[in-house]
């Protein structure tokens, strides 16, 4: 029975309210340095279940007076946190911080780890080998990213993430070249999946919700004369109507989710002429190689006609070095990117599309 449950693939991430609330406030307190720690948590027959979870120590970084250096020692250190998770001395951390959770009896099973992210920018380098880092011993983990940003909103963002197992194989060989790409079949949509997600909330708090009054809609309340009357107009929660949803300025967080994505754009054509200029060289090297290897044909072909030991053919692996290809993992991670951008530019051109839609009318002249 055991044996069977561990074999259930993670169907869905459960986790608990406190939870979210402890790593939205530390995301937010370190915004916008990266923020990362530990979860942990219990698998119910493909629910990853989280329960608690605890940040990693921050390394600070030495302050200086100029002000040039402030952009470099804010990378510095965000660049420290994200590379937290795998980092020895927090490795040792999270098993003491385990220990301790199972000496007060706390589900104490790692089940993954938490990272802040900033209008979606976390597909790089650094989440793949953290994630990477928890995946290869135990695959009943995840990665939960809260985007700061997206957040302040109003709305909530905190996704579940894990790395699919066509990833994880060409990964842990470490070969991403065209040729082995196109056997495997693997592309940029392949590199993570997304875990559905659920916040729960303890019985006792779900008691309270239900419980708190609503506000009246006026200050005097009419009695009602009758069980009629109530049966008639039941008490319902009144409507909190909001007016910025009527605002028809452009949203500030689409304009930054537009020069990310430009970046990334960019970068993606900065990766395909780097590929472009490896063909080259290919090309011509094997073209060298093509003359060289005719060359020595025909003086084979003389040396025999002249009855002579013909020369080695295969002597040109020596003489020339092909170039080595370059790994194909940035430009994947790009245009998993790329996509990333893609979705939200989407998901916040749907409002104002339809506000300005709305308004047509007004705004065309007549």
């Amino acid at each position: 029975m055991v044996d069977a449950q561990r074999d259930v693939p993670v169907k869905s991430a459960l986790v608990e309210a406190l939870v979210v609330m402890k790593i939205v406030k530390h995301c937010s307190a370190s915004f916008p340095t990266t923020a990362t720690g530990s979860i942990v948590g219990m698998d119910n027959n493909g629910v990853l279940e989280v329960t608690n979870s605890f940040p990693f120590p921050t390394v600070e970084v030495a302050n200086t007076d100029s002000h040039s250096h402030s952009n470099n020692q804010q990378n510095d250190a965000s660049s420290l946190a994200a590379a937290a998770p795998r980092s020895k001395a927090n490795i040792t951390y999270q098993n003491e911080m385990i220990k301790h959770l199972k000496e007060v009896n706390v589900d104490a099973n790692n089940v993954g780890w938490y990272t802040s992210a900033t209008m979606g920018n976390f597909i790089n380098l650094s989440f793949i080998e953290n994630q990477y880092h928890y995946q290869k011993d135990n695959d009943k983990t995840v990665a939960l990213v809260h985007d700061v940003s997206r957040s302040s909103q109003g709305a909530l963002s905190l996704r579940a993430f894990k790395l699919s197992n066509d990833f994880m194989a060409a990964y842990k060989e470490g070969k991403f070249t065209t040729e082995i790409l196109q056997k495997s079949k693997l592309t940029f949509r392949d590199i993570v999946v997304e875990v559905p997600l659920v916040v729960h909330n303890s019985h006792l708090l779900t008691s309270f919700l239900h419980q708190i009054p609503a506000p009246p809609d006026n200050a005097e309340i009419p009695l009602p004369a009758s069980l009629d009357d109530i049966r008639r107009d039941p008490a319902k929660i009144p409507a909190h109507p909001s007016f910025d949803a009527l605002d028809l300025s452009i949203d500030p967080f689409l304009e930054k989710t537009c020069d990310l994505l430009l970046e990334s754009i960019e970068s993606h054509y900065t990766d395909l002429n780097n590929h472009q200029y490896y063909q080259r060289q290919l090309t011509r090297e094997q073209f060298k190689i093509t003359q060289w290897q005719t060359k020595r044909k025909a003086e084979n072909a003389a040396r025999v006609a002249a009855k002579q030991t013909p020369l080695p053919e295969d002597e040109w692996q020596r003489l020339f070095k092909l170039p080595q290809e370059p790994s194909r993992l940035e430009g994947m991670l790009n245009a998993r990117q790329v996509e990333q951008y893609s979705k939200q530019v989407d998901g916040f051109t749907a409002n104002i599309t339809a506000k300005m839609f709305a308004v047509r009318g007004n705004l065309l002249p007549e």
